[in-house]
């Protein structure tokens, strides 16, 4: 069986992604939405960490209105390029709080102490990636800020990522000692 490296893997299914018809992805986002909010993680969460989709991804956005309809209180992480590291912070607005920020991704305009969101205060993480195996590992886009964000959170915290069908595989290329899976992964 030919294995694939996590490059070869990750150029493959970003291809998939990027060729995805709109209405397909904005109809399988709605299904995997559906399924969010069913899960008694995020039913009880009163704070919620999104990601904001870009590239193809599962769309965040309308699950974001949900979660704040819903009277949650939502987040998007900060990038702060330099330290290649992400602050999560909270978002009133979706139309009026958030900017382009590094790599073509929509974050918070600015972050400040009164809008951080310390890791403790997280109930709820939902996480992107390129790709997911069975035993819910990820495979993201190569940088490590979702890594590094994951190590740093509290076992107790959930993790759910988001997929497309396409985007979950049986194996991913040799993890490295980094690598945190998630508590589970949402498909359509």
């Amino acid at each position: 069986m030919h294995t694939h490296t996590k490059t070869e893997l990750r150029q493959k299914i970003l291809t998939l992604l990027r060729k995805q018809k709109e209405e397909e992805r904005l109809a399988k986002s709605l299904v995997i939405l559906n399924k969010l909010l069913k899960r008694p993680e995020f039913q009880k969460a009163l704070t919620v960490l999104f990601y904001a989709a870009f590239d193809g991804e599962v769309d965040t956005f309308e699950m974001m209105q949900r979660a704040q309809q819903l009277g949650k209180k939502i987040g998007l992480p900060y990038i702060v390029r330099k330290e290649k590291r992400m602050i999560p912070t909270v978002v009133k607005s979706i139309e009026e709080d958030l900017a382009t920020g590094p790599y073509g991704v929509r974050q918070p305009k600015e972050t400040s102490k009164e809008k951080t969101l310390s890791t403790d205060e997280l109930d709820l993480v939902i996480v992107p990636g390129v790709a997911f195996d069975r035993h819910n590992h990820r495979l993201g886009r190569g940088q490590g800020y979702y890594d590094r964000f994951l190590k740093g959170l509290s076992a107790r915290t959930p993790t759910i990522g988001l997929a497309f069908d396409f985007q979950i595989v049986d194996h991913l290329p040799p993890k490295e000692e980094h690598d945190v899976p998630v508590s589970c992964v949402l498909v359509s």
